[in-house]
């Protein structure tokens, strides 16, 4: 079951200058930075009440950040909901009829299981599940 939004994520060319910018909207610093090697990113966190907001810069031109920011630029890439049980959510939703990117979870950043659900099946939105590793 989706429990709630758990990020947002924002695709960025420059993390240093996109962590200096939202630090300045947001009026406080990031408080993790991690490379995901796995995805080609590197990423950023703020933490705004319960929700988080991800920022995201490509590590290699073939990463689905460089693409999407080649193909649309900078600005909202997904959004990622908070799961008790990825892989039961994974079923439920395929059954629903959702297309899943990848059919088993995989580890991402911020100590979370992630898959993502493709965007023609869900109104163009790319939905992130997240589960917390245990």
């Amino acid at each position: 079951m989706i429990k709630k939004i758990e990020h947002i994520g924002i695709a960025v060319k420059n993390l240093q200058n996109s962590n200096e910018l939202f630090k300045k909207l947001f009026g406080q610093d990031h408080y993790k930075v991690e490379r995901v090697e796995s995805e080609g990113v590197s990423t950023s966190f703020f933490m705004l009440g319960e929700t988080k907001i991800e920022l995201l810069e490509a590590t290699n031109e073939n990463s689905a950040i460089s693409k999407f920011i080649e193909k649309k630029g900078e600005g909202i890439h997904h959004i990622a909901y908070e799961v008790d049980n990825i892989e039961n959510e994974m079923q439920r939703l395929k059954k629903e009829g959702f297309e899943l990117i990848h059919q088993q979870p995989k580890d991402g950043a911020d100590n979370k299981k992630i898959c993502f659900l493709h965007p023609k099946s869900t109104n163009g939105v790319l939905v992130e599940l997240c589960e917390e590793k245990k």
